[in-house]
């Protein structure tokens, strides 16, 4: 079965992410490994890595990943900033390595002037020092998929496979597949028919070997908006079927899939529970709710 997980909060100490996910039955987990809205994070220390790796074998937590902060742009035409954003992505990768995480995700960037090419030059030359820079890391960066807002980069699989073919050691890089960022960049995902040519397309540009990871969002805006906005599963523009197909495709049976979608619902209730059940209870061999320790999943023991 799918590794089914979300993204949570390291508020009070980055281990508290992961009893998150132990309390809602996750078989994975997303964090940020700093503040997403400032470029410097306190150093880890010691005992906050210890902790957390603790945890993590104790949980069961397999194939974790943290998501790079949205200030970086390694697409950036701007120098100074590129500068930045590359120095800033390196310490990443190090902070994630440190926790023991499988993945660290990132958005591909933005060529703010416009010269697309020259943006994909800039991401390749900006992970080739990253690896080159953190040798021994064994963390794999994942190029995040975008819904193409403004001239960013990734929202067309050609963009990814430009990166692809540009690093000089691709085997160190993979994509995680955003399905809000994808539909709104104008690739469909159901009915079965246009899912299978989404994959098809993908795997013709990319390589299906390439995805190892998933972000599981419906989007509030149509097919091919370009805009970014995700929405509780089932209740967007994609519906239902988009994530019953990707759920049971047999391709990604292992594969680790976390949602981004928002926390709470309108009347202030934690929806993580509640999206998580849903997505439980889209898969072919989901049974009827079962209670758990005084909690209720849906599924095969161990909650996925």
């Amino acid at each position: 079965m799918p590794l089914l997980g979300a993204h949570n909060s390291i508020a009070g100490g980055y281990h508290n992410a992961l009893i998150t996910a132990h309390h809602n039955g996750c078989a994975t987990v997303q964090i940020f490994t700093k503040n997403n809205n400032q470029w410097a994070g306190k150093p880890l220390t010691a005992d906050e890595i210890a902790l957390f790796r603790e945890k993590l074998a104790e949980f069961k937590l397999r194939l974790p990943m943290a998501h790079a902060a949205y200030l970086i742009n390694l697409a950036s035409p701007q120098p100074e900033l590129y500068r930045r954003s590359v120095e800033a992505f390196v310490v990443e990768t190090q902070r994630a390595e440190a926790l023991g995480l499988a993945y660290l995700v990132v958005h591909p960037g933005t060529p703010t002037d416009g010269d697309r090419a020259a943006g994909l030059r800039r991401v390749a030359r900006a992970l080739d020092e990253t690896h080159r820079r953190c040798r021994k890391c064994r963390v794999m960066v994942l190029l995040e998929t975008t819904a193409g807002q403004g001239s960013s980069l990734g929202h067309r699989f050609e963009d990814l496979a430009g990166i692809l073919d540009r690093v000089k050691d691709p085997d160190r890089l993979g994509v995680c597949l955003d399905t809000c960022h994808v539909f709104a960049a104008g690739y469909p995902l159901a009915p079965p028919a246009a899912y299978k040519a989404t994959m098809m397309e993908f795997d013709r540009v990319v390589g299906l070997s390439k995805l190892r990871a998933f972000h599981l969002n419906d989007s509030q805006k149509p097919l091919g908006s370009r805009v970014d906005r995700h929405a509780h599963i089932g209740q967007g523009c994609l519906g239902l079927e988009p994530f019953r197909l990707l759920l049971n495709d047999p391709r990604f049976r292992a594969h680790p899939m976390v949602l981004e979608t928002p926390k709470e619902g309108p009347n202030g209730e934690d929806m993580d529970p509640v999206n998580l059940a849903t997505l439980r209870g889209l898969l072919h061999d989901a049974k009827p709710a079962a209670s758990r320790r005084g909690k209720t999943f849906v599924g095969n023991s161990p909650p996925i």
